[in-house]
């Protein structure tokens, strides 16, 4: 099985090399690493570039121009570039504990999703992280939310991973999926920009098609950092996007995945392949 990570990322460059770093110390290496970016400036080029000269494995960068909050879109393309049979969704902000890959690989089963869970630290524990490149958080970090997810527990992780359909806690900064089902419900729904409710959304229809949904707790340990928070109050059209899904049991968007199909007919250049020139 070849695992096809995705990182979303939008001008944070500090929090990239974070990510970039852990995935780079995998106990089991992902096939390759595909950053989708938001929009970002130059300074994230410049991390890529950085990790390109001694990343392990292969490194893409699918850019897309700043017009707003284009989620949806921009994992839509990274889902399209990668040459995986397996995505691994993942932040650009969500630094992944050394098994993070091993796991999500562990728990891959066809016919089930996975949502991966996460540590929360604070702003001072977040900066640590940081400014200190070799520390990582553990059970007993100060300023840590949600420590119960620094505990690596196979054998319970095992019990937890029961499949089920609940929309209840559905973050797409830690999923796993076959790229052949994302495919066939159409991906992220890009009627739907700004913040919040893709994920739910992606969710409902990944059910309505037949889709498990199997949590994985006690393993795939990330790192969520800590920002101030994104989120607009009240309802926004995204809400009457996923209200619209959930009432008519569509099982694909409209516009989706199948808008970029032909724009990877060729792989995205391997960054290290530049670095080497």
């Amino acid at each position: 099985m070849r695992i096809s990570v995705i990182v979303i990322t939008y001008n944070w460059p500090q929090a990239l090399d974070a990510v970039l770093r852990g995935l780079a110390r995998q106990r089991e290496l992902p096939f390759e690493v595909i950053v989708t970016d938001d929009g970002s400036d130059e300074q994230t080029k410049q991390v890529l570039a950085r990790h390109a000269q001694h990343f392990p494995v292969r490194l893409t960068h699918v850019w897309q121009p700043d017009d707003g909050a284009r989620m949806s879109r921009a994992r839509n393309r990274g889902i399209v570039a990668a040459r995986g049979d397996y995505i691994v969704l993942l932040d650009g902000d969500m630094v992944p504990g050394e098994h993070f890959i091993a796991d999500h690989h562990a728990f891959a089963r066809r016919g089930c999703f996975v949502q991966g869970s996460r540590m929360l630290p604070d702003e001072r524990a977040t900066k640590r992280m940081l400014a200190h490149k070799r520390f990582r958080p553990h059970f007993f970090t100060r300023g840590l939310q949600r420590r119960r997810h620094a505990l690596r527990l196979p054998w319970l992780a095992r019990v937890w991973a029961f499949p089920r359909v609940n929309r209840r806690g559905i973050k797409s900064c830690n999923m796993g999926f076959w790229r052949e089902d994302l495919i066939a419900i159409n991906g992220f729904n890009e009627a739907m920009t700004g913040w919040g409710r893709e994920d739910a959304e992606l969710a409902v229809r990944a059910f309505n098609y037949g889709l498990m949904r199997c949590d994985l707790r006690f393993a795939g340990m990330a790192t969520h950092l800590w920002h101030r928070s994104r989120k607009y109050e009240g309802r926004s059209i995204n809400d009457d996007i996923l209200d619209a899904t959930v009432a008519h049991g569509l099982q694909r968007c409209e516009q989706g995945i199948d808008a970029h199909l032909g724009e990877f007919t060729q792989p995205p250049i391997d960054l290290r392949t530049d670095a080497a020139a």
